[in-house]
């Protein structure tokens, strides 16, 4: 069996929501399941114990950025990622390929790899599937994402179809590379852009290798929700039933939504991180911009149904406050209820499932947040 399974414990009657046990060498993982993400082997302004206290099992960190600083060679000295971070849970380690997409000029894409410049020193640095794997290895992390290209929205069929079966090529080479099987695992990434026979040909493609789990990418890259929907709905199904299915970088509580409905087993995203360092919280009645003036007097907590350490201990003044003063402790507080706020959702959306009312959650929560 590989290092990472799921065990799938109940399947919505009404929806194609899922319900299971994700298993990995550092735990068991409740799905579905958001991950905070942690690129550079922290989820920002937050500890691991802090973390921990939040019920988070699994997070996410990035070789990319880990490759460029502090170098993977430093932490597999250090015992690896997980000893690194004193971060014993579940690590799932993206390749790089979403943030090489986004260095746009800065990088050029061939058969071999992708040669870019550094966006600390614009040193010139080359990724390729056998290297990208390799940092992954040394960090140790429970899951691998295979190597990808991620086109862009909106993208031509032709360069589509292309990219794809560049990714398809360079999955192989993934594969070949990982000889850790029993300690990590690698997932697959279907790609195809906006279009369901590329969509079709990509899942065929990566299913083909039997991996211990699959994601979709490319989406979340500028279309419409309803596009990136659309895109799920003839996609997942072609997704193996028994395997994890993981949509890369989503956050936003309508998406989680709509994407367990749809079968998804795992997201992760920066929004809910990036958000609070902005000054904006997550609640069940939608976001609320505390640097914003309306509050300057308002001494109710962000979210009065919300029992974070922030919602329990702070007002929306004194967080108000923090943020325009620029106080370190503002971002802190924002971030620990905006991934606590996720982690109750998700904790909801799978209670949910379990009661065979998902649907009706979805209507209610929807209807408190102000979606239409």
């Amino acid at each position: 069996m590989s290092a990472v399974h799921l065990e799938l414990l109940k399947e919505d009657s009404r929806t194609k929501a899922r319900l299971g046990k994700l298993h990995t060498p550092h735990g068991i993982i409740d799905t579905p399941v958001f991950m905070p993400v942690g690129t550079q082997a922290t989820v920002k302004t937050l500890t691991s114990e802090e973390l921990k206290e939040l019920g988070v099992s699994i997070i996410l960190s990035n070789t990319y950025h880990l490759f460029l600083r502090p170098g993977h060679e430093l932490i597999r000295e250090a015992g690896g990622l997980h000893r690194f971070m004193n971060w014993d849970g579940a690590l799932l380690t993206d390749s790089g390929g979403f943030q090489v997409y986004s260095l746009g000029n800065l990088r050029k894409i061939r058969e071999e790899g992708v040669e870019f410049r550094s966006h600390i020193d614009g040193s010139l640095q080359f990724l390729s599937p056998e290297i990208a794997t390799g940092i992954q290895i040394a960090l140790g992390s429970d899951i691998v994402m295979a190597f990808d290209e991620c086109t862009p929205y909106p993208c031509s069929p032709e360069y589509a179809k292309e990219s794809l079966e560049r990714t398809s090529r360079w999955l192989k080479r993934c594969r070949d590379t990982l000889t850790t099987e029993d300690r990590q695992a690698l997932f697959g990434i279907v790609q195809g852009g906006m279009y369901e026979n590329l969509r079709r040909q990509s899942a065929a493609e990566v299913t083909e290798l039997d991996l211990p789990g699959y994601a979709i990418g490319g989406l979340s890259v500028g279309e419409p929700k309803e596009k990136m929907y659309e895109v799920l709905d003839y996609t997942v199904p072609l997704l193996p039933k028994e395997k994890p299915r993981y949509l890369m970088g989503i956050g936003s509580p309508d998406a989680l939504i709509e994407g367990v409905i749809r079968g998804i087993d795992m997201f992760d995203c920066v929004l809910p991180t990036r958000i609070a360092r902005n000054g904006t919280a997550l609640t069940r009645y939608g976001k609320v911009v505390v640097r914003n003036a309306e509050y300057a007097r308002d001494f109710h907590p962000l979210d009065s149904s919300c029992n974070c350490y922030t919602c329990r201990t702070y007002s929306r003044a004194y967080l108000r406050h923090l943020i325009k003063a620029e106080e370190i402790l503002g971002l802190r507080l924002l971030t620990i209820h905006n991934l606590a706020y996720l982690q109750t959702l998700m904790k909801e959306i799978r209670q949910a499932i379990a009661d065979d009312c998902l649907p009706e959650y979805q209507k209610t929560c929807f209807a408190d947040y102000g979606y239409e």
